[in-house]
């Protein structure tokens, strides 16, 4: 298979590398064809968000680190794209974090798991949780494969960061006590409202920026971390965010978008459709 080349001006060149990442990982079978569509559902909200790390977005990954590192037993949850996106940033930030670091997917199969494994301690992970017969614990609340997880893991963890939306397993770790962290471009997904801490941001963006402000939070005592996290409030952020889509939609329904307001824009293609009627 030929790599495709992205030039570097491409106008969409960041979101066409995410997209080359996510189909290389489904020709490695990191990735499955469900996981291509939960993608593009992001994709549209991150449209929505102008692509970039927004204020509610940092707050909520700076109380998520303090959360991390507060932690006594914090997990990563990885999946598919998680996987294929940013594994070197999961393995940085679980290292800064004393995170461990669990394979968990919706479409599992040992073959999955292995390869994600493969991924990962490629990246310099020592241990990876959640592998084939490892995951012999139960989350019985869960109705889908999610539900095995692994004992020294997920299912003894106080803190879970999930990555991309999952709302099933949110609820269930809710109910059960955990605190679920939760990297969501969707701000109205079950997953978003259920979580203790939700990011809407895009992972690729997301993951670094947890692992600067680990850096620094780390060297912070706990004091400082738990007023960080008494003084965030997820259901402002998602406040927030919808407030922030909501404002830029209607900027953009009165500005000019691309040179041409959204009325010269209609007014164009219409000429440019009358054209080729006549031709």
């Amino acid at each position: 298979m030929v790599k495709i080349h992205i030039p570097n001006n491409h106008p969409r060149a960041e979101s066409l590398r995410i997209r080359e990442k996510l189909v290389e990982g489904f020709r490695k079978g990191v990735v499955v064809p469900e996981g291509l569509i939960a993608h593009g559902r992001g994709e549209c909200f991150d449209y929505l968000i102008g692509e970039k790390t927004q204020p509610f977005a940092f707050k909520a990954e700076k109380a998520a680190v303090a959360l991390l590192l507060l932690s006594n037993h914090p997990v990563i949850s990885v999946n598919g794209n998680s996987a294929a996106l940013c594994p070197t940033e999961i393995v940085k930030l679980a290292y800064l974090t004393g995170s461990k670091v669990e394979v968990n997917l919706f479409h599992r199969t040992f073959e999955r798991e292995r390869t994600i494994e493969k991924i990962l301690r490629e990246q310099g992970l020592d241990e990876v949780l959640g592998v084939g017969e490892n995951a012999s614990g139960t989350i019985p609340t869960v109705c889908s494969l999610r539900c095995r997880v692994d004992p020294r893991g997920l299912l003894v963890a106080d803190t879970v960061l999930l990555s991309i939306e999952d709302g099933d397993r949110t609820m269930a770790y809710r109910k059960s006590g955990k605190n679920v962290i939760a990297v969501d471009l969707n701000p109205f997904s079950r997953t978003a409202i259920w979580a203790s801490i939700t990011i809407v941001d895009n992972v690729v963006r997301a993951f670094p920026n947890m692992i600067k402000l680990a850096k620094n939070l780390k060297k912070e005592n706990k004091e400082t971390l738990k007023k960080i996290l008494e003084t965030y409030n997820n259901d402002k952020i998602l406040k927030e965010a919808v407030k922030f889509i909501n404002q830029r939609l209607v900027r953009l329904g009165h500005e000019k978008v691309f040179g041409f307001s959204l009325t010269e824009e209609v007014l164009q293609l219409a000429k440019l459709n009358s054209v080729r009627l006549k031709g």
